[in-house]
C-alpha cells in the first residue's frame, strides 16, 4: 500500500490509506461528533489518500483517550456568535437582513445584486 506507513519513517508521523487507520484516532469531525475537542494535544497520525480533483489528500489524527470535553455554550458565546451571523445575514447595501448567509461573491443579497430581475 502506497501511504501505509505506521512507523513514521516516511512521512515523520504515521502514515495510514483511507479508512484503514487503527481504533484509538479520530479527526476533528470525528472528535466533534462524540462531544470531545483535541484539547491542544499534537498530531498523533495522519490519513493520507489520492484524489483525482485535488492530488493527495491529508486527514490529520488525534489520540481520542487524549480528547477533552468540548467547552460548553456561555450565554456570551451565544451572544457573540448570534451576532456574527446576524453580520453575516445583513445586506451592506439594503441594511436588512436577508435571512440568509450574504454570499461573498455578490457582497450583497441577491435583491440588491440584481435589481433589474426584481423590477420584472
Amino acid at each position: 500500500m502506497h501511504f501505509y506507513d505506521p512507523t513514521g519513517a516516511r512521512y515523520g508521523i504515521p502514515t495510514y490509506p483511507w479508512r484503514l487507520a487503527p481504533d484509538g484516532y479520530a479527526t476533528r469531525r470525528q472528535l466533534r461528533a462524540r462531544g470531545l475537542r483535541p484539547g491542544g494535544q499534537p498530531i498523533a497520525a495522519q490519513i493520507m489518500w489520492r484524489s483525482r480533483r485535488r492530488g493527495v489528500r491529508v486527514a490529520y489524527l488525534y489520540h481520542v483517550d487524549r480528547a477533552l470535553p468540548v467547552r460548553p455554550m456561555t450565554p456570551g458565546r451565544a451572544a457573540a456568535l448570534a451576532a456574527a451571523m446576524l453580520a453575516r445575514r445583513t445586506c451592506p447595501t439594503c441594511h436588512q437582513d436577508a435571512g440568509y448567509c450574504i454570499p461573498t461573491s455578490l457582497r450583497e443579497c441577491v435583491t440588491c445584486a440584481y435589481p433589474e430581475q426584481r423590477a420584472a
